[in-house]
């Protein structure tokens, strides 16, 4: 094992292939699932054709004692139920000389490329197995023989099989139960896989999506009414709050735009409910003016951004990191704001947290960035710890004397009346105004606001959960959002054999924290940051603020393949 390039605990990747209808999507979720029951970690990405429906889709997992957060560099285990159109999937599943194909005779060949990888092939009879059994199905008779491959416990991939299909019936459950059954005990040829260690009780774990674990999040920091208009790759915030705010006395509405989505957010914490909005760059775009709004009347509300491939319609079903340059600049005119980013699925839920708690104690606007990689991933994970912000709105008292809204403060936060209390009539629109409200372009009103709308979040103290820091050393990596997994692994490998490495991976991007993060490079002699979009976003906006040194080198590439762990090591290694 070459340890620089593989993880320092073993983990185990597979990836399962096929056309549409064929469940490789439905076998990946089963599978995750399995591994949470016997006490593993995992994460499972998917990946699917340009179609709107349909077409060829992939599932790709890697499974661990120890928490994971990114795919590994090769996969372990291909299995395909058929070999339609897998070549889209080629640069997405990386196989190695210690790679296997799980191969089916009855499913055509083997593309050449995929065996010029070196990669072992297993015989595996899935389309027999399956047409033995009444409503037998090919992913299923999969599901069991690679579940023996790597020794899950069959328990816990039967259970994970009647809770996913339990409600189509008693027929298809058992009928999948038996083809897991056939799968378990098809004749195999020796293989050099490795099988998963067994865990001795395990302790629990949550099985979550990013969107979901985003939607809990709001939920937590005291989010009650949404609106929000349905986009790739978001949508799935949506789905899970709906359902889930009404059991908490809120509600969800579903807008007939994004315009019209975020001014109905900005009148319901106008009326005194914490608002979320969630959708990706399109739609974000869109949402501009209105946010400015918000900033100017300093009304907080919070825009979960789950950002795709771009520019325009982009790569809808793909990842990249390439909507901070709008999160941070799309605003016109001064809007000093919240720009957060999540670093991995279960940092979802307590980034958008937090971020609800920010708003609602700062009065502005935070925009929370997650990715398509994060957002329709899931993952077995300990349960996301609570963010600890305050998270209480200044609120006017009734019969404020000569009551003003906009009043100067040392925090730069001031009272907000909740309409209809008595004495707190205030106006709140747009324009720039004096500390009552009324609109103004006096020089001198507009400076005062300008400063107390700045002064609020940049002063603000916001603690250790800044970002995530983990190593030491005086080479440094500093990342942000779904690159972090990847980068903390890679400064893992390199301080494993002899180059002492730190990774910073920040959770507010705005406002940067510089003080902090120069204390964090300071006598680094090799400073690399690493994001997944075309310009170095990123990077350049660590160089605006002044505080890389001229020598610090950027590693951005853009989607959709994932930045894995040997990219960054590749990298570092340069200048060693």
């Amino acid at each position: 094992m070459n340890s620089m390039h593989t993880s320092q605990t073993k983990t185990y990747s597979v990836a399962i292939i096929g056309s549409g209808g064929s469940g490789v999507v439905t076998t990946g979720q089963i599978m995750l699932k399995a591994i949470a029951n016997a006490g593993f970690y995992g994460l499972m990405s998917r990946s699917s054709g340009p179609q709107i429906r349909g077409g060829e889709s992939a599932a790709m997992l890697r499974i661990g004692k120890d928490p994971v957060t990114c795919l590994d560099d090769r996969f372990d285990i291909l299995m395909a139920f058929d070999w339609l159109n897998s070549d889209r999937f080629n640069d997405e599943i990386p196989l190695g000389p210690n790679s296997t194909i799980i191969r089916d005779p009855d499913a055509g060949d083997i593309p050449q490329e995929l065996l010029d990888s070196g990669a072992a092939v297993i015989d595996a009879p899935l389309t027999a197995l399956s047409k033995e059994i009444k409503q037998g199905r090919v992913n299923m008779a999969g599901l069991g023989f690679i579940s023996d491959l790597m020794g899950i416990p069959k328990e816990a991939i039967q259970g994970a099989v009647e809770d996913t299909l339990r409600r189509k019936g008693p027929e298809v459950t058992q009928a999948a139960q038996s083809c897991i059954e056939a799968g378990y005990h098809a004749t195999k040829t020796d293989s050099t896989i490795e099988k998963l260690p067994a865990i001795d009780n395990p302790n629990p774990r949550w099985n979550i999506s990013g969107n979901e674990a985003s939607g809990l999040g709001a939920v937590r920091g005291g989010v009650r009414f949404v609106a929000a208009y349905p986009i790739t790759p978001a949508s799935e915030i949506l789905e899970w709050l709906a359902p889930n705010l009404e059991k908490v006395g809120g509600s969800l509405l579903q807008a007939e735009d994004e315009l019209a989505s975020v001014n109905m957010i900005i009148g319901g914490s106008f009326g005194g409910v914490p608002s979320l909005t969630a959708t990706s760059g399109p739609g974000l775009s869109l949402m501009m003016e209105g946010l400015g709004l918000a900033v100017t009347s300093e009304t907080p509300i919070v825009v979960s951004n789950v950002m795709r491939g771009g520019p325009s319609t982009g790569i809808p079903t793909k990842s990249e990191q390439s909507d901070l340059n709008i999160a941070l600049y799309g605003f016109h005119g001064d809007a000093p704001h919240l720009v957060l980013g999540a670093l991995d699925i279960q940092d979802c839920c307590f980034t958008t947290q937090w971020a609800v708690q920010l708003t609602e104690e700062l009065q502005t606007v935070a925009i929370v960035l997650s990715d398509q990689s994060q957002g329709q991933a899931r993952a077995v994970i300990d349960p996301p710890p609570e963010a600890t912000a305050a998270g209480v709105r200044i609120t006017a008292p009734a019969d404020s004397e000569d009551y003003l809204r906009y009043s100067v403060t040392d925090s730069g936060v001031s009272p907000m009346a909740i309409p209809g209390t008595p004495g707190g009539i205030y106006t709140a629109d747009g324009l720039e105004h004096n500390p009552k409200g009324t609109p103004s372009s006096m020089a001198g009103d507009h400076q005062v606001q300008l400063d107390k709308r700045l002064r609020k979040i940049v002063d603000y103290n916001y603690q250790d959960d800044w970002a995530v820091t983990r190593g030491e050393g005086e080479n440094v990596i500093v990342t942000w959002g779904s690159s972090s997994g990847a980068s903390f692994e890679a400064a893992e490998r390199l301080t494993a054999n002899g180059h002492p490495t730190k990774a910073v991976a920040l959770r507010l991007l705005a406002p940067l924290q510089i003080d902090r993060l120069l204390a964090q490079l300071n006598g680094a002699k090799r400073i690399v940051v690493v994001e997944q979009n075309h310009s170095a976003q990123f990077f350049q906006y660590l160089h605006a603020n002044q505080v890389l040194p001229g020598e610090a080198r950027s590693l951005a590439r853009p989607g959709p393949l994932p930045i894995r762990p040997s990219d960054i090591v590749t990298f570092m290694m340069e200048d060693f």
